[in-house]
C-alpha cells in the first residue's frame, strides 16, 4: 500500500492542536478573505505563522487555502498573502484562482501549488493541463466513481488527493451561482450561505431535493490508496476540533484494517445529514443520496460522545524516534547527543560527573531517565551509555540534558524552508477595437431562427455535421465530464466545426488536442487581469468574463485577449451529476424539461444531457438597453435555453434596437456584484 497522508481541516489553534495530536499528517487552513471558509474562524498571521511551527515539529505539513476567486482590486493585497505565506514556511497552496496561480508561480516559484476541488477538474485531459501550469497535486470532484478515480491514478502526470468524508455540495464545486445569485454571498469568494439546504422540491421528490447526504467513504481509503491516491481528505473547516479528532481518528482506523460499523455510528452521531452517503464512488445515484439535517442528527451528538473524543488528544502523542548517546567521565561535564530525522542534537551537565560518595550511577539509571520522553512528540529508541560508568551524577541533570536535546530537535525540525522571493507579474493589456459582437448559445438547433443577425452560433456536440455548415457555427462542449474525456475528444475530432465554447479545463485541453479555436465561457470563472495573461497562455482566444464579475471590475479588466459579458440568458446556478427530477419521475417522464420550486413558489428550469444537469436562474439576465454603460466589451454573450424559436427572434430583436425589458428579468450580478 502507498504512503497515505490523512488530511485535516483546521479552522481555530484548538482545532489545529485536535487534528494533529489525533494523528494527522497533513492539515489545511485558510488566512485573511483569500479561502473558501471566509465564515471559520481561521489564522491571522502570527497564529499561522505559530501553527506553521507547530505542525513542522511534528512532522505534519501545512496547506494553505488560496481557494477563492479574486478581483483586480485585490491583486496587490494577494500578492503580500503569498508572500507571507511564503515567509512562514507553508510547505503547499491550494488555488482556484488562474490568475492567483500566475501570482504564487511568479513570485514563489518552489511553493507547492495544488488545484483545488473549485477549478472543477475530473478528467485525465485537464490534470495535464493544470501539470502544465504548475500544479503538482489535483484535489479531484467528488463526483467521480472508483472507476473513473482509478484511470485518472493509473495516468495522472500530477499527484491525486480524494475527500473521504464530509458535507456534499449538490453543486460541482466550483460550479455553483446559487448563493450568489440569490443573496450575493460567493462560494467561489467563500461566502456560501448554502441556500441549497433549503426546502427545494421537484414534483414527488424528498421536500429538500438540492440537499444531499454527508459523504463518507473512509472504509474504502486502502482501496484508494493501492490505486495510487496520494491524500485523504477531510471536509469540516467550521466544525468542532472532537468532530475533527473523530475523522481523524476513524481514517487512521481505515488505514489500519480497523474500521468499523460503531466507528461509522460515531461520526454519524457527531455530525451527518440523515446519515452518510457513498453513491457517487458505488455510481448508485439516486434518491437515497439526499438528506438534511434532522432532529435526530442534531440530538444524538451527546455530551458523552464529545468527550470521548477530546479525550484522544489530551496528550501529546509520539511521532519520532530518538536515539541517545550519552557519556561522562570524573571531574568533567556529562554529554549528551541526540539523533533524529538526520538532525544532530547535544547538551552538557551544569555540574561535573563527581567521583562517587557511596556507589556510582548505574547504567539503568541513565537509561530510565533518557527514555522519558513522554508529554512530548518523540519517543526513545536506542541509548548508547559509553565508556564505564565509574561516576556520580543526579538524575535531575540528565532530566536536564534530555529537555534541552528535545528542544534542540524540536526547532531543528520545524526550521522553515528559505524561499527566494521574485517581483510579482503585471497584467498584460492589449487595447481592443470595441467592435460589438453577439455571440449566441442555444440548447438545441430547433431554436435558432433562420434570419438571426449573429457573429457566432453554438450548438452542442454531436449535433449534425450538415448543419455546422457556416463558419459562424462552433460547437459547445460539455460543462460536465466526469470521466468522459476520450468520448468528447472524439466527437470533437469528427466535427467541421473550427471554434468551441470551453466551460472547464477539461473542455480547454480537449480543444486544444484538435486544434480548434477557443472561447471561454463564464464557468471557467476568468475573474481578473491576471487569469486573462493565463488563458492567452492556453491558447484561448476570447474570453466570456465569470457571471460574478460586475460592470465596475470589468472596466478594470486588462487583457490580452478579446472579452465579453453575458448579455441575455437564464444562467447556470448548479451543475449536477445527481439529478434532481429523478427524486420524483424518469427520465422518460421529464423529458428534459422539468423544473424545481422554492420554499417561497419560485421555479427555476432543469436541463441535462450526457450525464448531469443544470439548475438555471428562474429570470433571464437582460442587459439590451444597457450594453452602451460597457464601451469596453468586445462581445455580448446570448444563453439561449428555455427560449422557442420565436422568442428568441423577438428578443435578438430587442437587443438589436436596445429596448427595454419587459416582464421578468434581472441584470444578474452585473451591478450589485458578490461579497
Amino acid at each position: 500500500m502507498n504512503k497515505t497522508e490523512i488530511l485535516a481541516p483546521v479552522g481555530s489553534v484548538e482545532t489545529l492542536r485536535a487534528a494533529v495530536l489525533s494523528g494527522a499528517d497533513a492539515v489545511y487552513f485558510g488566512l485573511g478573505n483569500f479561502n473558501a471558509r471566509r465564515n471559520a474562524q481561521n489564522f491571522t498571521d502570527e497564529e499561522a505563522k505559530e501553527a506553521i511551527e507547530y505542525c513542522h515539529s511534528r512532522g505534519v505539513k501545512v496547506h494553505i487555502t488560496l481557494n477563492t476567486l479574486i478581483k483586480d482590486t485585490e491583486i496587490k493585497d494577494a500578492v503580500e498573502a503569498v508572500k507571507h505565506i511564503c515567509s512562514i514556511g507553508a510547505d503547499a497552496v491550494i488555488v482556484q484562482d488562474l490568475g492567483l496561480a500566475k501570482i504564487i508561480k511568479t513570485v514563489c516559484p518552489d511553493m507547492e501549488m495544488h488545484a483545488s476541488t473549485q477549478m472543477s477538474v475530473g478528467t485525465l485531459e485537464g490534470l495535464y493541463e493544470l501539470k502544465s501550469l504548475g500544479f503538482t497535486r489535483a484535489v479531484l470532484p467528488r463526483e467521480l466513481s472508483y472507476e473513473e478515480i482509478k484511470c485518472l491514478c493509473e495516468h495522472s502526470p500530477i499527484d491525486l488527493e480524494v475527500f473521504v468524508h464530509g458535507a456534499l455540495c449538490m453543486c460541482v464545486s466550483g460550479q455553483c451561482l446559487m448563493s450568489a445569485v440569490l443573496g450575493s454571498r460567493s462560494g467561489n469568494r467563500g461566502l456560501c450561505a448554502q441556500p441549497c439546504r433549503l426546502p427545494f422540491k421537484v414534483a414527488k421528490g424528498t421536500g429538500h431535493d438540492l440537499s444531499l447526504k454527508d459523504l463518507s467513504i473512509i472504509e474504502h481509503i486502502p482501496e484508494l490508496s493501492e490505486m495510487g491516491v496520494c491524500s485523504f481528505k477531510i471536509e469540516g473547516r467550521m466544525k468542532r476540533p472532537e468532530y475533527v479528532s473523530a475523522v481523524v481518528s476513524a481514517c487512521k482506523k481505515s488505514i489500519n484494517d480497523e474500521y468499523t460499523s460503531l466507528v461509522r455510528k460515531d461520526l454519524a452521531d457527531l455530525f451527518s445529514r440523515s446519515g452518510f452517503t457513498d453513491g457517487y464512488y458505488e455510481n448508485e445515484l439516486g434518491r437515497d443520496m439526499f438528506g438534511y439535517r434532522e432532529k435526530e442528527n442534531v440530538q444524538s451528538a451527546t455530551k458523552e460522545l464529545f468527550n470521548k473524543y477530546a479525550s484522544v488528544y489530551e496528550k501529546e502523542q509520539a511521532r519520532f524516534t530518538v536515539d541517545f548517546t550519552f557519556s561522562g567521565k570524573i571531574g568533567e561535564k556529562a554529554k549528551l547527543v541526540a539523533n533524529c530525522q538526520n538532525h544532530t542534537a547535544s547538551a552538557e551537565s551544569e555540574m561535573l560527573c563527581e567521583a562517587p560518595i557511596n556507589r556510582p550511577i548505574a547504567v539503568e539509571r541513565i537509561q530510565d531517565a533518557l527514555g522519558k520522553c513522554g508529554g512530548t512528540q518523540f519517543n526513545a529508541g536506542k541509548i548508547e551509555i559509553s565508556g564505564d560508568v565509574d561516576y556520580s551524577l543526579p538524575v535531575s541533570a540528565l532530566n536536564q540534558m534530555r529537555r534541552g536535546v528535545l528542544e534542540q530537535l524540536t526547532t531543528l525540525i520545524s526550521a522553515k524552508n528559505e524561499r527566494k522571493l521574485c517581483p510579482p507579474p503585471i497584467p498584460t493589456n492589449i487595447k481592443s477595437e470595441n467592435q460589438r459582437k453577439y455571440y449566441c448559445r442555444f440548447d438545441n438547433v430547433e431554436q435558432i431562427p433562420e434570419n438571426i443577425d449573429a457573429d457566432l452560433i453554438f450548438v452542442p456536440l454531436g449535433t449534425d455535421d450538415k448543419i455546422i455548415k457556416d463558419k459562424n457555427y462552433g460547437v459547445e462542449l460539455p460543462h460536465g465530464m466526469f470521466g468522459n474525456g476520450e468520448r468528447v475528444e472524439k466527437l470533437l475530432s469528427r466535427s467541421s466545426a473550427e471554434i468551441c465554447l470551453c466551460h472547464t479545463l477539461d473542455a480547454v485541453t480537449i480543444a486544444k488536442k484538435c486544434k480548434k479555436k477557443i472561447v471561454a465561457s463564464p464557468s471557467l470563472n476568468i475573474f481578473n487581469s491576471l487569469s486573462m495573461d493565463v488563458v492567452k497562455a492556453l491558447r484561448i482566444s476570447e474570453v466570456i468574463v465569470s457571471n460574478e464579475c460586475t460592470v465596475e471590475n470589468f472596466r478594470k479588466m486588462s487583457a490580452p485577449v478579446e472579452k465579453g459579458i453575458t448579455a441575455y440568458g437564464k444562467i447556470p446556478l448548479m451543475l449536477t451529476r445527481n439529478c434532481p427530477v429523478k427524486n420524483g419521475k424518469t427520465c422518460a417522464e421529464c423529458k428534459r424539461q422539468s423544473e424545481i420550486t422554492d420554499r417561497k413558489g419560485i421555479s427555476f428550469p432543469i436541463r441535462c444531457q450526457m450525464g448531469y444537469s443544470e439548475i438555471l436562474n428562474s429570470r433571464p439576465i437582460y442587459m439590451a438597453e444597457r450594453m452602451g454603460e460597457i464601451p469596453e466589451c468586445d462581445i455580448f454573450f446570448f444563453n439561449f435555453t428555455t427560449e422557442s424559436k420565436s422568442q428568441v427572434m423577438e428578443i435578438m430583436n430587442c437587443y438589436y434596437n436596445e429596448e427595454k425589458p419587459t416582464g421578468e428579468f434581472t441584470r444578474g450580478l452585473l451591478y450589485r456584484g458578490v461579497e
